[in-house]
């Protein structure tokens, strides 16, 4: 009896374990096969317990800029997303300490403090720098240069610390985190609280580990070119505001 040594050879390398693995009629695996080989298993998402654990792949420099609805909230849930994987995350908030456009309530503060692992502090003076709010200007350039200050305490804080392992959910963000959300500083650049220069400084200080978004300006900050490894504009095509709509609760706050 002659035996085909091609077709022996291609049944056992169609087999994993032991198993044949199941082919369309072209030959192709079948899409149960397809989606059992992938990361996921083929399973859907389902939630789990939030524990410590330390990212495999932090450690880019992101900036979030342009005239359109989204950059805070984008690096919210970027921050969301990270903390629902045990990490580690922090925002700071500059130029945001309340406006008389809004209730003195902020959806996203009672988000981050029901989520473990996530935290946030603001440093912002009430109202907004050079408009005619009742606010002073003066005040609003020594928030900002205190925020900033904090920002180098936090980004020291994150390279004396060891981003290679888990960090307590409930620690405090000067012994560091993973990622370390700067909401609005480009907008504080933009409107000369803080030195552009610094912030490069400051981006080029971090720890290899730390994953660090930036947020604000509708002007371009070329000074982040080859310094972000992100950098995405958010344009504007339509925005309710040019009609008149005020901020509302939910969306905005």
């Amino acid at each position: 009896m002659t035996t085909n040594h091609d077709d022996t050879d291609a049944e056992a390398e169609a087999s994993t374990d032991g198993e044949t693995e199941r082919t369309d009629g072209d030959g192709t695996p079948t899409n149960d096969d397809r989606a059992a080989r992938t990361p996921g298993g083929g399973a859907a998402p389902e939630p789990q317990p939030i524990e410590p654990a330390a990212p495999a792949e932090f450690g880019l420099v992101q900036a979030w800029w342009g005239d359109g609805k989204g950059k805070t909230t984008a690096a919210m849930g970027m921050g969301f997303r990270a903390a629902g994987h045990g990490h580690r995350v922090h925002m700071l908030q500059f130029m945001k300490g309340g406006a008389d456009s809004v209730e003195g309530v902020r959806g996203e503060y009672n988000a981050i403090a029901a989520v473990p692992g996530f935290s946030y502090e603001n440093a912002g003076h009430y109202g907004w720098h050079g408009l005619l709010d009742g606010s002073a200007d003066d005040e609003h350039e020594a928030k900002a240069a205190a925020a900033f200050e904090r920002a180098e305490e936090l980004v020291a804080g994150a390279a004396d610390a060891d981003l290679a392992e888990p960090l307590p959910l409930d620690g405090d963000p000067e012994e560091g985190v993973h990622m370390l959300i700067l909401d609005e500083l480009l907008y504080a650049a933009d409107r000369g609280l803080v030195d552009s220069d610094e912030i490069v400084a400051l981006a080029e200080s971090k720890p290899e580990g730390l994953e660090v978004v930036l947020t604000g300006s509708h002007a371009e900050p070329d000074y982040l070119d080859g310094v972000a490894d992100l950098i995405t504009n958010v344009r504007k095509v339509a925005h309710p505001f040019d009609d008149g709509q005020r901020a509302r609760r939910g969306t905005e706050y």
